[in-house]
């Protein structure tokens, strides 16, 4: 890029076109009216940047500046200021246009997972990436990880509703799992990032593992081992509060001229005893708090697994009462197959006989009429 020739121009609004590769694509309406107002006071300040382009409707191609070139339009600019660079390739064009809208407020988080990946598609490390940026190879690295982030949850990181390293922990879990830690940490179950962080780790736990806990039941030493240490902790706990807390929180009320004469010589004890409690403290309570992510994330699992044994059972369910009425249509259609049999076998007598004196006489016929057809067919 350094070779490429460049000089300062006024062109026409029109004649410059935006870039369909811009990086950024979110553009907010509140600051781009305020950089219009800007513009119509005091005209526009800072040059666009474009690059001729042969055999297209217009002349130039934004390489920076599409935020300024909006809203000259808005402003009723017929004619811009603008930086020209020839012979600047599509890719140098890109690096030029992420170069311009990298370190600005409004790009987005995404935008910029984004506009690095083309660069890394086109075959650019992260180390390389973040030299021409002016960052370091782990924020490239880290924003590169954004991009398995499921659309809605991008949508959160980029709205700022998730910070961006919070956002991070969300992208190592599989899309269902990343839901389930955004809707949470959104909705205010947590009671700071780093709660929310821990508990996406827990979830990411129990995505590599079949299970936390032994799937066999304890044995009776395990279980007296895992009393016993329940136990300690809490009887240390309970001497903590009884002891350690009222001497701080007396310590607390008073005044530091007041402890440096009631201390005296002991002062600077108390000071290196307090720092080594505090820093202790500090290390517990963030491993509590992974304890804690991780207990809550097995929670979650368990009611996923019960709801999955619900809807289970729900299926099963309907399947059986789907398959009642089927049974009960059965019955009848042997019942009505039998029956016509029947019926059948007692009617039959009936037409040998008295249909067919009908059709001849129209009249009962006399019963003795029979016999003496039957003894007529004997002597024959």
């Amino acid at each position: 890029m350094a070779d490429n020739k460049v000089e300062f121009i006024n062109i026409k609004v029109s004649e410059i076109a935006p870039n369909p590769e811009q990086p950024r694509k979110f553009f907010s309406e509140e600051a781009q009216e305020e950089l219009t107002n800007s513009i119509k006071e005091n005209g526009l300040l800072q040059p666009v940047v474009v690059r001729p382009v042969e055999g297209a409707k217009v002349p130039y191609m934004l390489i920076a500046g599409e935020r300024r070139w909006r809203s000259c339009q808005a402003a009723g600019l017929e004619v811009i200021p603008a930086k020209v660079v020839e012979g600047a390739t599509e890719e140098e064009a890109y690096v030029l246009s992420i170069a311009e809208n990298v370190n600005r407020a409004d790009m987005t988080i995404m935008e910029e997972a984004g506009a690095y990946a083309d660069l890394k598609a086109a075959g650019w490390t992260p180390v390389k990436i973040a030299k021409q940026f002016g960052k370091t190879e782990t924020h490239i690295t880290w924003r590169l990880g954004l991009l398995t982030l499921r659309p809605e949850v991008a949508e959160m990181v980029d709205q700022g509703q998730i910070k961006n390293n919070l956002a991070w922990h969300i992208a190592q879990l599989n899309p269902a799992n990343q839901m389930v830690a955004a809707m949470r940490y959104v909705r205010g179950d947590f009671d700071s990032e780093a709660e929310a962080q821990h508990f996406a780790n827990g979830l990411k736990m129990m995505e590599q593992q079949t299970s936390l806990t032994n799937e066999k039941a304890p044995t009776a030493e395990e279980q007296e081992k895992q009393k016993k240490a329940k136990a300690k902790a809490k009887d240390g706990l309970g001497k903590a509060e009884e002891v350690l807390i009222p001497l701080l929180e007396e310590l607390a009320e008073k005044k530091p001229e007041d402890l440096a004469v009631i201390l005296g010589d002991d002062l600077a004890r108390h000071l290196r005893v307090v720092g080594r409690l505090y820093a202790k403290v500090q290390m517990v309570r963030n491993l509590l708090s992974k304890a804690q992510g991780i207990q809550r994330a097995m929670a979650e699992e368990f009611n996923k697994a019960a709801v999955e044994v619900q809807q289970e059972a729900a299926a099963a369910k309907k399947t059986a009462a789907r398959a009642k009425p089927e049974a009960k249509a059965e019955k009848p259609e042997a019942k009505t197959a039998g029956k016509p049999q029947s019926t059948a076998k007692k009617a039959a007598p009936k037409p040998a006989t008295k249909p067919e004196a009908r059709t001849a006489t129209g009249t009962r016929a006399p019963a003795r009429r029979t016999p003496a057809k039957k003894a007529e067919a004997a002597v024959k």
